[in-house]
């Protein structure tokens, strides 16, 4: 195996990492934005206040976008796979 081959998959991979985490980890700050400019407004300092929403809204962006997150790594384990035969002959 080439080093160009393993540059180009791990390249791929932390791209796919990033677009599929993304949805999530973008939601969850700007939910945590909104929530800390209201206890700032507020004056709440309750732990829970900040933790809770953000665990809804995460887990409710991973359902809405769940089959797109699984078709997607379907996909690039489908073409990691199929480079094997490549690679070995």
């Amino acid at each position: 195996m080439s080093e160009e081959v393993i540059i180009d998959l791990f390249t791929e991979s932390i791209k796919i990492i990033l677009v599929l985490s993304a949805p999530m980890l973008i939601s969850g700050m700007i939910i945590g934005l909104i929530i800390a400019i209201f206890q700032a407004t507020t004056q709440i300092q309750e732990s829970t206040l900040q933790f809770v929403p953000k665990m809804i809204v995460v887990f409710v962006v991973m359902m809405i976008t769940g089959s797109w997150m699984i078709r997607s790594l379907v996909e690039y384990t489908e073409y990691v796979l199929s480079l094997i035969d490549v690679i070995i002959y």
